[in-house]
């Protein structure tokens, strides 16, 4: 499986500590931004205090006016849409996508049955389109540049899903883009447990980066050359960072996580760790956004 290749793009820093490029840059990044009030407080103090550089915010979330503002208040803090087509509630009133939410708006909590339906049935790709054109114009009325586009659950790169954002890619201003996949070998040296989760979704997405990279480079969409926390799944703590930090690979990078004080309490505190924040500086590691590829 093809991981961690090193990229190469020019940029302006987040976090310079130095004149000179550093051979590792990581963006840092928490998902669901805007889906709780927890979250929300989670990333700013992450922000403020700790190594996140960027949230990717669910506009139909129930906490997004927070986060809004949030992000309105703390203008280095890239910010960028996190899709949502599954577990969660849409944009559009029910009766204009009746095929992707029930009655009161939400999507299925089954994201494998919603993919399959997605895939085979071609109906609802008329309502996906205007469901994901919904939510972009309701990221544009927040008035923040878009840093990146990524999906919940990852359903950006669904091939239906994918294939929507890329043709109309230009008009929704989408230059940095997740290429979801996480280096299964490196993934076995920093972390055990749940071999099959690991294994499967390390396949999953090693099927699905390679076909999404092909279309991504002729529209000049920019990615990082790997991704980390796909195989932790809410598991990225202390230890997990500390054993990632002198590993990462060269070149640009992302880490995700769902940082919160209440349900993954331990993923903040690996963001604002002491002991992470001396390891980033002591590996050489440079802190960016997605605008910076």
């Amino acid at each position: 499986m093809e991981c961690c290749k090193t990229a190469s793009s020019p940029s302006q820093y987040f976090n310079t500590s130095s004149l000179r490029s550093p051979a590792r840059r990581l963006i840092v990044n928490a998902d669901d931004f805007g889906r709780s009030h927890s979250i929300n407080q989670a990333v700013l103090r992450a922000h403020r205090d700790g190594i996140l550089t960027t949230a990717s915010l669910m506009v139909n979330g129930a906490a997004a006016a927070e986060a809004i503002e949030l992000a309105r208040a703390n203008p280095r803090l890239g910010v960028g849409l996190h899709l949502s087509l599954v577990c969660g509630s849409s944009a559009l009133a029910p009766r204009e996508i009746p095929g992707l939410v029930d009655g009161a708006g939400n999507f299925s909590n089954n994201p494998v049955l919603a993919g399959i339906r997605y895939f085979f049935q071609g109906s609802l790709r008329p309502q996906l389109e205007r469901e994901i054109e919904a939510q972009f114009g309701k990221f544009r009325a927040t008035g923040l540049p878009l840093d990146h586009l990524n999906g919940h659950l990852h359903f950006h790169l669904h091939p239906v899903v994918f294939r929507i954002l890329m043709e109309h890619a230009r008009e929704r201003s989408i230059t940095h883009f997740r290429l979801t996949r996480d280096c299964f070998r490196l993934n076995l040296r920093l972390a055990s447990g749940r071999l099959f989760y690991r294994a499967s979704h390390a396949l999953v997405f090693g099927l699905l980066a390679p076909r999404a990279r092909s279309a991504l480079r002729p529209l000049g969409i920019k990615h990082t050359a790997a991704v980390f926390g796909l195989l932790q799944d809410a598991r990225v703590d202390e230890d997990y960072l500390s054993r990632l930090m002198p590993r990462l690979p060269p070149g640009d990078s992302e880490l995700y996580s769902h940082p919160s004080l209440d349900e993954f309490k331990h993923e903040f505190a690996a963001l604002i760790s002491p002991r992470v924040r001396s390891l980033v500086q002591e590996q050489g590691v440079e802190l960016i956004r997605y605008r910076d590829l």
